[in-house]
């Protein structure tokens, strides 16, 4: 698994440094910005399950957002089937924009969740006994 976030926080890094010239820079370089240091974080063994969950549900709820909002994700993938989302973005095809962003919501999401996986299965919760007879 450190392996595993040393890649996850040189591509969040890398991902969050190329915002600059996003229409929203700031919002993506703090989303980015997040998941390199809860990845770093872990990566140290110096991470609480709070950060991952916090993640996860954040990334999750703005994705699921893109996938619904008008020219989000499903318009893509129904009135534009599902067509390549590779090339320039353009204003007359804001889909791109949002289909990338939900993507990569879902990579954050994806790197919170195996680190809560590795965590939970390295640290188990403690079982409470009953001793009472």
């Amino acid at each position: 698994m450190k392996l595993l976030n040393a890649f996850f926080v040189i591509i969040f890094s890398i991902s969050a440094v190329i915002q600059y010239n996003d229409p929203d820079p700031a919002l993506w370089m703090a989303i980015y910005g997040y998941g390199a240091l809860a990845c770093t974080l872990a990566f140290l063994e110096k991470d609480n399950r709070i950060w991952h969950f916090a993640g996860i549900i954040v990334f999750l709820t703005y994705a699921i957002f893109l996938f619904f909002v008008t020219d989000g994700v499903l318009s893509w993938l129904t009135q534009h089937r599902a067509e390549s989302i590779t090339g320039p973005m353009a204003h007359e095809k804001p889909w791109i924009e949002f289909t990338r962003e939900f993507l990569g919501l879902l990579i954050l999401s994806f790197a919170h969740l195996l680190n809560l996986l590795f965590r939970f299965k390295k640290n188990p919760p403690t079982q409470i006994t009953d001793h009472e007879n």
